[in-house]
């Protein structure tokens, strides 16, 4: 397949993959289970495409644009970063690749990039302050970095985060925002001390329900009377052993882009609630008021709406624990493999707040699934490492699907899940593909 073809391709998917199939390969789908079956025709114009056969195809869901031709991406510079995708400039959000993604504990150059505002310039660490406040807070006192160090105990911890959008790009029809693939995720290693030992020290009123916090980045607009993002969690959230004020990242200090000198992690939830350049935290009597804390932003419709419908703002909901995930991380999607031998695959999974019960792989479009190995987290609220390995049946094109279950029974879905204004939540499986010879 020439590379010229898949943006018209994706764009074919992406305004319509049902009708991109019948379009392309003359597939016809049921509507009740969207499976699909391809026409002689059509699995031959396929398989030229992919320059191969494809043994399960009977068994590939309608609407699926195969791996093989998903669109490529330009892979520009950040100051510190390393191979990350550019989304957008003003404010600056990248994210990773997914075979970057392999290491267990994500380095410092690989973690994405989310920024709402523009980073603070001139930052100097040892003047810095953070202040804590708020109509239910008891005692309001202002620390600098080096007072929180000497009054806390440090704590390191390894935590994931994922952007809520991670995964908008495949939902039809496209939801606005920036278009993450996969690589809104990452579990780093932060040091710092645990935000309830500085709530408790501060104390907290009987009627204190939300935290919120403010940062030292810029709105856009040069404004500086608008704040880009000032989001919190629920008291609950707040006090767990996870939820830090951090100014480490894997024993370094954190990136510039990543919130230096100091941050707030809330882990298992999406990371628009884990502010940057974090200068003041507030101890709300109500739920916290601040930007993007209302609908749309960062919420989801309460209960399931048809793709491309309007959503008023009442019948919308905060986002909270982020769902069941799994991500391939070797080998790269694209590979040649020889059919004697077996095939390594590993990843990491992880499930909001909640544990992890198992990650199964599929290389037959989801027909069957074989477990892999999984390992402990670190700690709670980090990520897990799984790993097995696969033999090939025949020559072929095929798909490596990864599908993730948490403790409560939850699974991934196999296609995109329910359609949402802003894109969010989308834990549809990872899938990678393999051309065996």
């Amino acid at each position: 397949m020439n590379n010229s073809d898949k943006p018209e391709i994706n764009q074919l998917y992406a305004d319509d993959p049902v009708a991109a199939d019948r379009v392309l390969w003359g597939r016809q789908s049921h509507a009740l289970s969207r499976r699909g079956f391809l026409k002689k025709s059509g699995l031959v114009a396929m398989s030229t495409a992919l320059g191969m056969t494809i043994p399960f195809s009977r068994f590939m869901p309608a609407g699926l644009i195969p791996a093989a031709f998903a669109a490529e991406s330009a892979v520009d510079q950040i100051p510190g970063k390393d191979g990350l995708i550019v989304l957008n400039n003003r404010p600056v959000n990248a994210e990773t690749p997914a075979h970057l993604l392999d290491d267990s504990v994500t380095p410092n150059s690989r973690m994405f990039v989310r920024n709402n505002g523009i980073p603070p310039e001139n930052v100097n660490p040892e003047t810095w302050l953070l202040e804590i406040g708020g109509e239910s807070c008891e005692r309001p006192v202002s620390f600098s970095i080096e007072e929180l160090r000497q009054r806390f105990e440090e704590v390191t911890l390894q935590l994931q985060l994922e952007c809520g959008g991670n995964g908008r790009s495949e939902f039809a029809p496209a939801a606005s925002g920036n278009q993450w693939t996969t690589g809104a995720i990452g579990c780093p290693s932060f040091t710092g001390i645990r935000l309830r030992d500085v709530l408790n020290y501060c104390g907290l009123k009987a009627d204190a329900e939300y935290i919120g916090y403010y940062g030292a980045d810029t709105h856009t607009s040069g404004d500086p009377d608008r704040d880009p993002i000032s989001r919190g969690v629920p008291i609950g959230k707040a006090m767990e052993r996870e939820t830090l004020i951090a100014w480490q990242m894997n024993g370094e200090d954190i990136p510039m882009q990543n919130g230096y000198p100091l941050r707030l992690i809330c882990a298992g939830w999406p990371g628009s609630v884990s502010g940057k350049w974090l200068n003041r935290i507030v101890v709300r009597d109500q739920l916290h008021d601040g930007e993007k804390m209302a609908a749309p932003s960062y919420s989801v419709p309460k209960q399931s709406v048809a793709p491309g419908s309007r959503v008023p703002n009442e019948d919308m909901k905060i986002i909270e624990s982020m769902p069941v995930k799994s991500l391939i991380t070797f080998p790269q999607s694209g590979l040649s493999h020889d059919l004697r031998e077996r095939m390594i695959i590993r990843g990491h999974a992880w499930a909001g707040d909640d544990q992890l019960s198992g990650v199964f792989l599929s290389i037959d479009f989801g027909a069957t699934w074989i477990p892999s190995a999984l390992q402990s987290a670190s700690n709670r609220l980090a990520w897990q490492d799984w790993e097995t390995w696969i033999q090939f049946p025949e020559p072929g094109y095929y798909e490596v699907w990864a599908r993730a279950m948490d403790a409560r029974g939850k699974s991934q879905p196999m296609l995109v899940p329910g359609w949402n204004p802003r894109g969010y939540l989308n834990n549809a499986c990872h899938r990678i593909a393999v051309q065996v010879v």
